[in-house]
């Protein structure tokens, strides 16, 4: 059969309470942004590898919150003095020596603390490891609590790829999550991959999603 032409649009993901599947890899994480009220110095860095959830817990918070969501690399086009209250600044350690971004980050935590806000961030490590280039932003982050998204059990993989179908409208048998489970790697990353994978191939085939198709791409 000839390769079907196929559009790349957008994957609606699911980011509510009731969509967040919880499992030992993540609790412990929620439970501290539930806590967010009895955060030290009102604040808080999420940690966990791309694909953990993290912008999915983050949007959690928000609504619980009333927050605004900034990607980190907006930072330095953001009207800082417009951010108050509670804030999400996502990825915050993508802005690791710039200059601009750093110094925006640095003003908005001053104005989100001194204003008795909550500033929640995210990051793939905690801030030791940033390569945080201005002085006081480096201390007033190495100062952050942290909550950390571990990599993936079997309930939480599971739950993650029967989502990520989901969010594409991709209606998967049982089987099929069984098939693939074992066979990719222990990572949010690679059951992003395969979802996606999947998906492209169906689509250009014309085949449906299947554990034939899943072991030809693996």
């Amino acid at each position: 059969m000839a390769e079907q032409l196929t559009l790349d649009l957008p994957v609606r993901a699911a980011r509510g309470r009731e969509d967040f599947f919880v499992s030992p890899a993540n609790a412990v994480a929620l439970a501290q942004l539930d806590d967010w009220r009895n955060w030290p110095q009102n604040k808080l860095v999420l940690v966990g590898p791309e694909g953990a959830g993290k912008t999915h817990l983050a949007h959690v918070w928000a609504t619980a919150t009333g927050a605004r969501i900034v990607p980190a690399n907006a930072l330095a086009q953001t009207e800082i003095p417009d951010l108050a209250g509670a804030v999400v600044v996502e990825d915050a350690d993508q802005i690791a020596g710039q200059a601009e971004a750093e110094n925006a980050l640095f003003h908005l935590h001053n104005l989100v603390l001194a204003e008795g806000g909550h500033l929640l961030l995210t990051a793939r490590s905690a801030p030791h490891y940033w390569a945080t280039a201005l002085p006081d932003l480096r201390s007033r982050m190495e100062a952050t609590a942290t909550a950390t998204v571990n990599a993936p059990d079997d309930a939480l993989l599971t739950a993650l790829l029967i989502k990520l179908f989901s969010d594409r409208q991709l209606p998967v048998s049982a089987k099929l999550i069984a098939y693939l489970l074992p066979r990719i790697d222990r990572s949010f990353a690679a059951a992003a991959d395969i979802v996606a994978k999947l998906d492209q191939a169906a689509l250009a085939s014309g085949r449906k999603i299947s554990e034939k198709l899943a072991g030809e791409l693996l």
